[in-house]
């Protein structure tokens, strides 16, 4: 599939695309007679877990470590694994502070409710 319906499918414009490949987060893309690029399912399947991790708030030096990592196979298993692991500890502790600040919203919710509820008794 050509570079358009590529990016409809995944969601990324074009111009990222063109971007990752040109720093390396994707890798080998094959390109037609004429010159322009051919992605796959498997292009599909990969980019779609890079926006994923980018989703998630992973930086893309990581990403792109990641994917050089991907690249030279099994071997780096470990490596990778451990990447993910350290992305997973810094989401467990993001989604900590936004849960303490959504408990203080609320609170401040509940307060702004006590205080209309005395001024239409008043």
């Amino acid at each position: 599939m050509n570079i358009q319906k590529f990016s409809a499918l995944t969601g990324i414009s074009a111009h990222t695309i063109r971007y990752y490949e040109k720093i390396g987060v994707l890798k080998h893309v094959t390109r037609n007679t004429s010159g322009h690029r051919s992605f796959n399912s498997k292009d599909i399947d990969w980019i779609s877990f890079v926006k994923r991790l980018k989703d998630m708030g992973m930086p893309l030096d990581a990403i792109k470590k990641y994917a050089d990592l991907r690249e030279k196979g099994d071997v780096t298993a470990q490596l990778r694994k451990q990447l993910l692991e350290e992305h997973v500890a810094v989401l467990e502790e993001k989604i900590e502070l936004e849960s303490l600040h959504l408990m203080k919203i609320k609170e401040k919710i509940i307060h702004y409710e006590e205080v209309i509820e005395s001024q239409l008794k008043a």
